[in-house]
């Protein structure tokens, strides 16, 4: 009888423990268990905006590729400004990027080189893009302009550790065998000819230059 009696004390004591600790803590468990729900909850929801946005950007940059391959340019170019302004993660620097070449497609090469640069010199932009923005300013200044305004964009991208080596090259050659200085033109179509790295297509085009130099009398 005693055993009996100690085990419902000690039950009642138990209970009223476990009452105290609910009183005191319980209303603190509710919160917290309402706070993971709601920011499961809030974290499901913001992955799928940020989803759904990010697809959303994908398909107007597409659009905007198509328009400029249809030769709507005013119209790419709204469309890329609109990118650029509300989209979401690389593409509005892709957009950027895209925006300088549809105003080469217009003819606005003064604009194109100017949105390049403007790329180039942003240091927020990872290194790689800003060295193509680099060359893609430079390709475009070899048709217009002079072989100072394109070796000051793409040289420093001719070091032999650079991936962009052989396309600064050929831009600087070509720079400057259209500004009427072949001689200086020769040893850097040669230095692309001398690397073995370069592009098949490349070297090819360099062998033609080399021998068109060549037959005119320069060594």
């Amino acid at each position: 009888m005693s055993d009996t009696f100690f085990r419902e004390v000690n039950q009642e004591m138990r209970q009223a423990q476990a009452q105290a600790l609910w009183t005191r803590f319980g209303p603190i468990a509710i919160l917290l268990a309402v706070l993971i729900v709601l920011a499961t909850g809030g974290w499901v929801l913001y992955d799928w905006w940020s989803t759904n946005k990010a697809n959303a950007s994908g398909d107007q940059f597409s659009q905007a590729l198509q328009l400029a391959s249809e030769g709507k340019t005013d119209e790419a170019a709204a469309a890329l400004q609109t990118l650029e302004d509300d989209g979401v993660g690389a593409y509005p620097l892709l957009a950027r990027l895209r925006m300088a070449t549809v105003l080469a497609q217009k003819g606005d090469f003064n604009g194109a080189v100017a949105a390049f640069d403007q790329v180039a010199a942003d240091n927020a932009i990872p290194q790689g893009l800003r060295d193509i923005a680099k060359l893609r300013a430079g390709l475009v200044l070899v048709d217009h302009g002079s072989f100072a305004d394109v070796e000051s964009r793409v040289g420093p991208l001719n070091a032999d550790t650079n991936p962009l080596r052989h396309s600064a090259r050929e831009a600087l050659a070509l720079s400057a065998w259209k500004e009427g200085r072949p001689a200086d033109a020769l040893p850097i179509f040669q230095q692309i000819l001398d690397d073995q790295a370069a592009p098949g297509n490349l070297r090819q085009r360099a062998t033609m230059m080399v021998e068109l130099i060549r037959g005119s009398g320069v060594k």
